[in-house]
C-alpha cells in the first residue's frame, strides 16, 4: 500500500502544537518545575533509580530557570527606575498628545505597569508614549 502526505496536515498540527507548547510554557515557571522534578523524584522506581546524567540536565534546567526569573525580576526594576527618572523630568512640563487634540502641564505622575502615566492640572490622565511631545 502507497500512503502520500501533502504536509499542509503535518504542518498545521506541527504550529497548532508549537502554539500550544509556547503557551503552556509561558505560564510555567520555576515553582512549577519544582513541583514536576518532586513528583518524579517521589514516584521513581527504587530498584531503577534516575538516570544520573537526566537528573544533573534537569538540575541544569531549573538554574536557567532560577536565572532567567532573576534576570527579569532585574529589568523590571531597570525598567522601574528608567520611568521614575522620566517621570521627575516632567512634572511641570506641558504635554501635547499624538493627536494634538489634548494638551496640558503636568501635575503628577505614576509609574504603571504600562509605563509612565501624567496627569494633568486639569484631571486628565496621559499616558507617555510614542508621538506625546514635552515642552
Amino acid at each position: 500500500m502507497d500512503v502520500t502526505s501533502t504536509g499542509t496536515t503535518t504542518g498545521s498540527t506541527t504550529a497548532a502544537a508549537a502554539k500550544a507548547a509556547t503557551s503552556v510554557a509561558s505560564k510555567m515557571n520555576a515553582d512549577t518545575f519544582l513541583q514536576l522534578l518532586m513528583a518524579q523524584l517521589q514516584n521513581q522506581d527504587p530498584t531503577k533509580p534516575m538516570d544520573s546524567t537526566e537528573y544533573v540536565g534537569q538540575l541544569a534546567s531549573f538554574s536557567q530557570v532560577e536565572q532567567a526569573t532573576k534576570t527579569n525580576q532585574k529589568l523590571d526594576s531597570l525598567l522601574t527606575s528608567s520611568f521614575l527618572n522620566q517621570a521627575d523630568a516632567i512634572i511641570g512640563r506641558t504635554l501635547t498628545s499624538a493627536d494634538g487634540l489634548t494638551t496640558g502641564t503636568v501635575q503628577s505622575v505614576r509609574v504603571t505597569g504600562d509605563g509612565v502615566m501624567a496627569k494633568l492640572i486639569d484631571g486628565r490622565e496621559m499616558l507617555l508614549a510614542s508621538g506625546i511631545s514635552i515642552s
